[in-house]
């Protein structure tokens, strides 16, 4: 959400959409495992989970994205149909390509506080890990039974917070709502 409508006196949510990128091309030797593009598939995928993020009213205001070939493509796919897209303020990450939850959570403690939504653009198990890490009291019982388990392709998690700062997210710190997948 670009803008959180809330109560005066209370705290604007903060929310994380964390998106395992679409389908890519399987790796068969020609390129290496960062440059593998997406499949016809995944960019049907990425434009789906675009128009999805939109409907759901999830538009980042910083976008976080793996240097990989197939996140940057899933980015430049599902931002071509996010409402004020060319808003966002987008970081390809070099640490994301091989990241773990830890140096997920690191980025996210340097998100700063005036920023309420971020999209993270990443690989499995991390994306699926990172919500289970940080999924705590109040989390939606079969969203988090999902990411225990790991996501399919081109699934994006939502957790939220109207408590803390980004500097505060950790285990167990915050709500996941949703685990979605256009279809």
């Amino acid at each position: 959400m670009r803008a959180d409508s809330h109560a005066e006196g209370t705290a604007p949510v903060r929310r994380l959409v964390l998106l395992r990128h679409a389908k890519a091309e399987p790796g068969r030797g020609v390129v290496t495992d960062d440059q593998r593009p997406l499949a016809l598939t995944g960019r049907k995928q990425a434009s789906r989970v675009g128009m999805a993020l939109t409907a759901a009213r999830l538009v980042p205001d910083l976008a976080l994205v793996s240097s990989a070939l197939r996140t940057r493509q899933t980015w430049d796919l599902a931002s071509a149909h996010l409402d004020g897209a060319a808003d966002v303020v987008l970081q390809v990450r070099d640490e994301l390509y091989e990241s773990s939850v830890k140096d997920v959570v690191a980025l996210l403690r340097d998100v700063p506080d005036h920023v309420r939504t971020v999209l993270v653009v990443g690989h499995e198990p991390t994306m699926a890990a990172t919500a289970a890490h940080l999924a705590g009291e109040g989390s939606d019982d079969a969203a988090l039974a999902q990411v225990r388990v790991g996501v399919p392709t081109a699934t994006y998690s939502v957790l939220e917070s109207a408590d803390l700062p980004w500097s505060g997210w950790g285990r167990s710190a915050v709500r996941l709502v949703h685990v979605g997948r256009p279809s």
